[in-house]
Formats: C-alpha cells, structure tokens, sequence
C-alpha cells in the first residue's frame, strides 16, 4: 500500500487516535500481547522485530514500516504525543497536526522535528548517566568508533550539549528515513549484542529506545540536513510531582524500578 505520507501512531494499549487518514495506529510489540489492539495494525508481520519491543519501544514499530510499509514520506508519533500546530488554548487532539499541515511543512525542508528538550544544568551524556547507564552511551561510542568512525565527532558534540530532540518523533522523505533506520538499526543492533542487560530495572531494559533518542541528533549532525521544528503535544495528563520527584531520585543515584 502506498500514500504520500505516513504517520506512525506507536501504540501498545487502545487508546484515541487522530482520524486523519495519514495517521497509521501501530501495535507495537504485538507479538507480545495475548491479543490484537482492534483497529490498529500489528508489528508482527513481515520482517519485524516486535518481540523485541520490551527493549527497543516505539522503534519496533519504526522498523515495521520501514521494511513493509510504502510511502513517500514517513513520520512516528506516539499514542499520547503528537506534533502539534502549538495553539496551547485549543483542546488537545484539536492541536495535533492533519497530514495536509504536515506535509506544507515537509515541503521546504527535509525532516521535522520536535522542539528540543533542555536540560540546563546537565549534558545529554550525564543526564542519561543519571537516568539510565552511562555504559550504554560509552558502549554506543565504541561500536561508532569501529562502523561508523564519521559520526565520532558528531557523537561528542551531542553528548556534550544540554539540549536534544527527544521521543524519536519525526517525518522525513522516505529516501532519508530509509538511510536513517540503516544506521540507526546497525548501530543497535550491534549494541544489543555488546550490552548485558539481564540485571537492569524494567525501565533501564528500554534500552535501545532511550539510545536511539539521542541518536537521531548525532546523525543530523554529521548529515547536515535541514529540519524544522515543530512544537508537541501530550495529550494525556501529566503527574508533576511523580515527574518531579523521580527527577530528583536520579539525581541522588537512585533509579525507577
């Protein structure tokens, strides 16, 4: 099946989703789960990874389209997070971008983007350090060292800034998205067989998710394509104090179980 544009809705329960044609709703990690999500199409067809879902998250679901789905241009969003067109009065799912808004945006630049996250007072590598390992990071340089010395360089800027573009959220012209998920995917699986994540916490094992997040800055910048970036919205509501305060656990050394 083949359109103009795609948007992947990463999905691992039912929930709403957008009804705008462009939005594809995604079981990621259905062959995981005792039964299908109705209505929405699962991961586990055709070349997939989708029961490896528990570590790799949305990106089960990335790797799906990317080797099953045909369209020109494609995007990943996620059940609860969506670009949006930034109107914070408006209702939620009244925010969240049609394919017509998306795609006028796509058309003077190659890859859309959310606005980044800013961390301040930390860097991408120790703010990852004190949420996750630092290993994994230290482990993901090594494996660029030996496949892909070209993005060293971009790999210690990135980690060095205190701002990133987070969630592996994006659209981009499916040529690029194609040479996108080739790195990407390479360089995890290649991480996947150097880590040992048999002691980590259920929240650590998501692993390549949360790398893969920072990743997608390192390839930008050594590629140099443009991008444009879009505010987000979250539809669900947000616990503060919950977010706070594991916030300040990290900081401590102590990490979600």
């Amino acid at each position: 099946m083949s359109q103009r544009l795609t948007m992947l809705i990463a999905c691992h329960r039912p929930c709403p989703v957008p009804e705008d044609c462009c939005y594809l709703p995604v079981e990621a990690g259905a062959a995981l789960h005792r039964a299908p999500i109705p209505g929405f199409t699962p991961d586990d067809t055709g070349d997939n990874i989708s029961s490896r879902n528990e570590c790799f998250c949305e990106l089960t679901a990335l790797y799906w389209a990317w080797k099953n789905r045909s369209a020109d241009d494609l995007g990943l969003v996620h059940y609860r997070r969506y670009f949006s067109d930034g109107k914070w009065w408006r209702p939620k799912f009244a925010r969240i971008l049609t394919g017509e808004a998306l795609s006028r945006a796509l058309a003077d630049c190659d890859i859309l983007l959310p606005r980044p996250r800013r961390y301040w007072i930390e860097t991408n590598y120790s703010q990852y350090a004190h949420a996750h390992h630092g290993a994994d990071l230290d482990a993901t340089r090594e494996i660029l060292q030996q496949r892909h010395p070209d993005y060293v360089a971009a790999f210690d800027a990135v980690m060095a800034r205190t701002w990133g573009h987070r969630f592996n959220m994006f659209v981009m012209g499916r040529k690029k998205c194609d040479e996108y998920c080739a790195w990407l995917f390479d360089v995890l699986f290649a991480l996947e067989k150097r880590l040992d994540i048999r002691d980590y916490s259920p929240y650590d094992r998501r692993v390549f998710g949360f790398v893969a997040e920072r990743l997608l800055d390192v390839w930008l910048e050594t590629k140099g394509y443009p991008c444009r970036e879009l505010p987000y919205v979250f539809t669900e509501k947000q616990n503060w104090v919950k977010k706070g305060g594991a916030f300040l656990l990290r900081k401590m050394g102590i990490r979600a179980r």
